[in-house]
């Protein structure tokens, strides 16, 4: 795509593929002399070599911004450092980090936002005209939300700060760079708005049980992603239920805090 080679954006992608990941897990590397590196992926030697090799060529790391604590997206970061050297590490909530990072603040060329749903701690990144998604928005498909407390509301409203935004590449942690972001922003906004309509329809009618709702509401999910469909149900319930708008007797699925991909 020629918007990396304007950006000065490069992907090295983890071969870590599956349900979840897509094709594997995005690192992304952005400028020169030096460089600076969005999320480790996971704990891959060949993948942490090249990572810091395609790093090295480009002048060394300036330092390393992570998306959120997952491991496809975190778990190669000390593995990384071990390869460029002790540099900088910017995320929200992590044990190896250096900087605290938090929405509106910078992180060398890189400026926060926090886009909770995914995870709590979930985090993009932008420079000039580029935006890094993590796991908000990726580059096919779409992305399960944890059942965190505010996080579909949360979710939501980053979207629409990201909509604002003018842009001209999105880098997803999976899948394939994309051209006019604010198209796919919109979509991921309009899916997740989509859910909840189907689910409010089928409250209406009178179901309740989770199992119910969610075969109403997500009946195109297939099995294998079905518990991450179930976590996103829970989400969408907490947000109804804030808002006033959950009938009584509407099961939550029992399914805590979920701790996938």
């Amino acid at each position: 795509m020629e918007l990396l080679k304007e950006f000065e954006v490069e992907c090295v992608r983890a071969d870590n593929p599956g349900p979840f990941t897509l094709d594997g897990s995005n690192c992304w590397l952005i400028g020169r002399d030096p460089c600076w590196i969005i999320d480790s992926g996971p704990p891959i030697d060949a993948h942490l070599d090249r990572l810091a090799s395609e790093a090295a060529v480009r002048g060394g790391v300036g330092g390393i911004a992570v998306t959120h604590d997952h491991a496809d997206h975190s778990g190669g970061l000390e593995g990384l450092l071990a390869r460029v050297g002790e540099v900088p590490v910017g995320a929200a909530a992590m044990e190896l980090a250096t900087v605290s990072l938090a929405d509106g603040d910078t992180f060398g060329p890189l400026s926060v936002y926090a886009t909770p749903g995914h995870a709590p701690d979930h985090l993009a990144f932008v420079s000039s005209e580029v935006i890094f998604t993590g796991d908000a928005v990726l580059g096919e498909g779409s992305v399960y939300i944890a059942p965190d407390e505010g996080a579909l509301i949360g979710y939501l409203e980053a979207l629409d700060r990201l909509i604002a935004l003018e842009l001209k590449l999105l880098c997803p942690g999976h899948g394939p760079a994309l051209g006019n972001p604010r198209e796919r922003l919109t979509e991921y906004r309009d899916h997740r708005l989509e859910r909840e309509r189907k689910l409010v329809e089928a409250l209406a009618e009178g179901l309740r049980s989770s199992d119910e709702l969610l075969d109403a509401a997500w009946g195109d999910v297939p099995p294998i992603l079905r518990p991450a469909a179930e976590a996103t149900l829970a989400a969408h319930i907490d947000k109804l239920a804030g808002e006033g708008r959950l009938p009584e007797g509407a099961e939550r699925p029992s399914i805590g805090d979920y701790g996938g991909l």
